[in-house]
């Protein structure tokens, strides 16, 4: 809770001077930073022009003489809680947000005007302590324009009224009036600092560390009511994403209540019945009648009658074989007995048994890679070696091995083979022309089953040791680009049991194997397709490392690097370290 607050002190003239020393900064002030600036919104900015002089020239011919002790002017000290100024951190001195000074000083200003007018001889707003503040110098004339403070400030009452105007004026910035019937009383410059610098009501019973541990309590107090504030906005906001998410688990469970539904098929013993078939209770689950003996098994029946002795499974075929029909006339007559999500459910279950009929009988389909051709094979070797910068060792290798090799077209072939090795799959990259942008899957790969891949490393290379790392790559040339890079930092095969895997999509990581992995690191194009890919990865595999190129990818890096190391004249690793 935030609370305007104004005060006064009344100065005589031989306090005149003294005042105007400390807020017009012409003496060492305790807590003010030099670097700020305050802000003369009333009165000239002259440093010849003194407040003693204005006061006096504002006093004018009095009709009476002034007394020695008179009031000649009165110091009004505006500010506001540091809640208002700071509302996320109260107690970081020096610090306020400017829309809510502009907003106070402006309200301030106002109420200064309408309540004093000219008789503001200089005003100043105050932001090098640490709580924004104003010092105005108001000549107590009357209407008549005779110096009487007395006429403005003498006693509770009109202490009061003068709380109550300030309050008021500044009620539209959420500024609360501190509790009415406090002693008003004045108020020497220490209690104005404990007002500037703590923002409390001074109280001449308490001394200066018993009001900054008071305004520490506060401050602790509102600290822990914003933080129960937004813990209960948290909570509350919380609780209406929860109850958002039941009502959309309800909708779900309802809409997958209909599909199961749909998806059971007619009870047999419904259909028999309807079919005007009797249960015969001598023997469990048959039924007679229309000639027929009919023993029914879950989806499927039998019939044992002379003459009509076939099985068969679900609802139509039922209806076709009691009713002596075809497949068109036991769908219509489903739906008239059973209605429309009846009959549907009749059909779901129809195909689906005769899908399961055919992926039982039809033999799996079996993946036939590109024919290879090794007369296009010295144009391929130059295409990956000479304009992809890739090793020559390594593209010999994998072409001894199988894993790459050219077609007809010249294209590169790169085998896709399951984790266990089964080639389930080719990746093909056109290789003629200066901007080849072909590539793609060849017919009948299975991206998810199977990928492009190559292990290096670990202590004796073997093929079936254990992976230790695995590196994903956006593409095949990526893969060895990364994998030739590697080679480079080693001197030679990295030391341990590393994996170097193509994955151009989240959707065909082998979760189930990568999830065993502790040390894994996404390397994809270094654009904003590639980082999104590399998070999605990242959410699925929490443990991987995002390691982006400098240039846009791998093999550009790759490329860049061989470019350094030519320009500077440092030759090349030529084979793998044994």
């Amino acid at each position: 809770m935030a609370y305007a607050i104004a005060r006064i002190k009344k100065l005589k003239r031989s306090n005149l001077a003294g005042s105007e020393a400390h807020t017009a900064r012409e003496r060492e002030t305790p807590n003010a930073d030099r670097s700020k600036k305050n802000i003369r919104f009333i009165g000239s900015n002259s440093s010849t022009e003194t407040l003693d002089q204005l006061v006096i020239d504002k006093i004018g011919q009095q009709q009476r003489k002034i007394r020695p002790d008179a009031v000649y002017a009165v110091e009004i000290l505006l500010t506001a809680s540091p809640e208002y100024f700071r509302p996320d951190c109260p107690t970081k001195a020096g610090y306020y947000e400017a829309d809510k000074v502009r907003a106070w000083l402006f309200a301030s200003q106002q109420w200064l005007q309408d309540n004093y007018g000219s008789r503001i001889v200089r005003a100043e707003l105050h932001l090098d302590e640490a709580t924004p503040h104003i010092h105005a110098y108001f000549v107590p004339l009357d209407d008549n324009g005779q110096l009487r403070a007395k006429h403005f400030f003498d006693g509770r009452q009109k202490m009061r009224k003068f709380q109550d105007s300030y309050s008021a004026a500044t009620e539209h910035l959420g500024l609360e009036r501190g509790i009415k019937g406090s002693k008003a009383q004045h108020q020497d410059i220490k209690d104005f600092y404990s007002i500037v610098n703590a923002g409390i009501e001074p109280n001449s019973k308490l001394s200066q560390s018993q009001m900054q541990a008071k305004a520490a309590d506060r401050d602790r107090a509102q600290t822990r009511k914003q933080e129960l504030e937004r813990t209960a906005k948290a909570l509350a906001q919380e609780n209406e994403r929860l109850q958002q998410r039941i009502q959309e688990l309800e909708a779900s469970k309802n809409q997958w209540l209909q599909q199961a539904t749909l998806l059971r098929e007619l009870a047999l013993e419904d259909v028999a019945w309807q079919l005007g078939l009797d249960r015969d209770h001598s023997q469990a689950n048959r039924w007679k009648g229309h000639g027929h003996i009919i023993n029914i098994d879950k989806s499927k029946f039998y019939d044992f009658a002379p003459g009509h002795q076939k099985g068969g499974g679900g609802a139509i075929d039922l209806v076709m074989h009691v009713n002596d029909c075809d497949f068109k006339k036991a769908i219509s007559w489903l739906h008239d007995r059973f209605g429309e999500s009846g009959v549907m459910r009749a059909a779901i279950a129809k195909t689906q048994q005769e899908v399961i009929e055919i992926a039982q009988k039809q033999p799996r389909p079996q993946f036939t890679p590109p024919a290879a051709d090794d007369n296009q094979w010295l144009s391929v070797q130059n295409y990956l070696t000479k304009k992809r910068g890739l090793p020559n060792y390594l593209v010999s290798a994998l072409k001894e091995s199988g894993l790459l090799y050219a077609d007809e077209r010249k294209n590169v072939v790169f085998g896709m083979r399951t984790l266990t090795g089964e080639v389930m799959g080719a990746f093909v990259r056109g290789t003629v022309g200066e901007d080849n942008t072909f590539m793609g899957y060849a017919k009948g790969t299975k991206r998810s089953e199977s990928w492009f891949y190559l292990r290096l490393g670990g202590e004796d290379s073997d093929e079936n040791d254990e992976i230790q790392r695995v590196i994903l790559c956006k593409s095949p040339i990526d893969t060895l680009s990364v994998a030739a890079l590697e080679i480079e930092i080693h001197d030679g095969v990295p030391p341990d049991r590393t994996m170097y895997l193509a994955v151009d999509s989240p959707q065909s990581l082998p979760l189930e194997f990568l999830r065993t992995i502790q040390r894994i690191g996404v390397t994809f194009d270094n654009d904003e397709l590639g980082n999104e890919a590399a998070h999605a990865v990242k959410e699925l595999l929490p443990q991987a490392q995002i390691v982006m190129p400098d240039e846009f990818d791998w093999n550009q890096q790759l490329l860049a690097t061989l470019e350094r190391e030519r320009l500077e004249q440092k030759p090349r690793s030529r084979g793998l370290r044994r």
